[in-house]
């Protein structure tokens, strides 16, 4: 198949305009137009990722970390950034990464993560802003029930577990056709009063194309007008890190040498254990300290997550335990989760995770 049909299918799952400012998930490396003979899922694309690529015959590589995530100006293989993109160049290898937006949907990483520690009734931990915008549009009364189902089908109009939500007020517009326009009522030269119904839905920006397309096919005004406002509202479905339950209490130690067998990790860094029962969870897939206050929010007795500096421990003062099990460890099972999701929709894909340990980090036990 074409590449496009499999990066359209994982930027539906995942849409990159949900990844950070920082980020740079999609195709790195390659056409979207190119055949794929098979694709290999790593946590890292690494050269060694790349050699067994050649191996197997296949040319995609769907990393859960972009190889680049600044831009590169020399390609003279002096870093392992710039190797792996010649190797992958040189040998017609695509590098397709999703990232941090695949963590900020609501069945991504960390959602397997809750799956694996069995954390239930999960919800998102820090949901994130921008990703929201309303559509005000006017149209005659006659053509508002046609126009809503549009942008309902399109997308539009989803609140939380409501759909087909919109807001409607009916009012008066007025325009005078000018001559080589064809009104759909009114007369060329004269203003025009109509009775028209202003409605207002919310969409997510990812599928704003869709939607602005379907308004302007059904929508029986020759010129449409409408209004697009980005909205600071935050977006349920999306944001970092994972909250949830655990179906009965555990003892604090109890649970961290579970967590640490679950995740194979060699070593689990702690804050001081509090003498209370674990019952409430929270996880972050990779670098959470950034959620240490929405996890203490919540009312967490554990945060799950990795990469926390010595003075961002003493920031938890006691009100939950700090459980930093690892960068790798903790995204482990983003290849897992890519495998499950693209062999659902393409059953007959040649697909595999990576042999390769590309976890950089080792441990003296």
């Amino acid at each position: 198949m074409k590449l496009r049909e499999l990066t359209s299918f994982l930027e539906e799952i995942a849409p990159l305009a949900y990844q950070e400012d920082y980020d740079n998930s999609g195709l790195i490396v390659g056409n979207q137009d190119m055949e794929v003979s098979g694709a290999l899922i790593s946590l890292d694309c690494t050269e060694s990722v790349i050699d067994e690529a050649i191996q197997l015959g296949f040319n995609l590589i769907i990393s859960h970390h972009p190889i680049v995530f600044k831009g590169l100006k020399k390609f003279n293989g002096n870093s392992y950034v710039e190797r792996v993109v010649i190797k992958a160049i040189k040998h017609d290898i695509a590098i397709y990464a999703i990232h941090t937006n695949l963590d900020h949907i609501l069945q991504g990483v960390n959602k397997k993560i809750c799956e694996k520690l069995d954390i239930r009734n999960v919800s998102i931990l820090k949901v994130k802003a921008g990703v929201l915008k309303k559509l005000v549009t006017f149209c005659p009364l006659a053509a508002a029930d046609n126009v809503r189902k549009a942008l309902f089908e399109a997308g539009a109009g989803m609140v939380g577990n409501y759909s087909e939500c919109s807001f409607n007020v009916e009012g008066i517009g007025t325009f005078k056709a000018s001559t080589g326009s064809v009104p759909y009522v009114g007369e060329i030269g004269k203003q025009h009063h109509e009775a028209e119904v202003r409605i207002e839905v919310i969409y997510p920006v990812n599928r704003e194309r869709v939607i602005i397309a379907s308004l302007l096919g059904v929508h029986p005004y020759e010129e449409v007008a409408y209004d697009i406002y980005p909205l600071t509202n935050g977006f349920q479905e999306v944001g970092s890190g994972m909250i949830g339950n655990l179906e009965a209490d555990w003892d604090e130690l109890e649970f961290l040498k579970f967590v640490k067998q679950k995740l194979g990790a060699k070593v689990i860094r702690h804050t001081e254990l509090r003498s209370k029962k674990i019952r409430r969870v929270a996880v972050c897939g990779g670098s959470g300290s950034f959620l240490l206050q929405n996890a203490l929010n919540a009312g967490a007795d554990i945060f799950i997550t990795a990469d926390f500096k010595y003075h961002e421990f003493f920031d938890a003062e006691g009100k939950l335990i700090i459980a930093d099990v690892g960068h790798f460890e903790s995204e482990q099972f983003t290849q897992e989760l890519l495998l499950e999701l693209i062999t659902e929709k393409f059953c007959n894909f040649a697909l595999r995770l990576t042999s390769q340990n590309t976890n950089p980090i080792n441990y003296l036990i």
